[in-house]
């Protein structure tokens, strides 16, 4: 049986169900795709972007904690998130800073 997205690191049930969401189930799918790609596919299945959980994601697969992620690594990541955001028609952050977006993202907020 393949490891629930909740097995990475910093990812829970609300990880687990976005991912659902965009057709990924596993940790070993995400791990295949990469971080870029699988959260290339949470936007393109309705999920608004948001560094912080991007970051996560990222330091997740790493194995690291999601705080980790400090100066000029968080500003080249900062420079992929872009890109993949902007990659993507039609998406926009619709207002939300990064931290609302993240806490939505974690489930700690209802969407609006």
């Amino acid at each position: 049986m393949p490891d629930p997205v909740s097995s990475i690191p910093n990812l829970g049930p609300a990880s687990e169900a976005a991912f659902a969401k965009a057709g990924i189930h596993s940790a070993d799918e995400i791990r295949e795709l990469g971080a870029d790609e699988s959260y290339r596919r949470l936007l393109l299945s309705g999920n608004p972007p948001h560094f912080i959980g991007y970051y996560v994601l990222v330091m997740g697969l790493q194995g690291r904690p999601w705080n980790d992620c400090k100066d000029e690594e968080k500003k080249a990541l900062r420079k992929r998130f872009d890109a993949i955001k902007h990659s993507i028609v039609g998406t926009k952050e619709k207002g939300r800073s990064d931290l609302e977006a993240a806490l939505q993202f974690f489930g700690v907020v209802e969407r609006s």
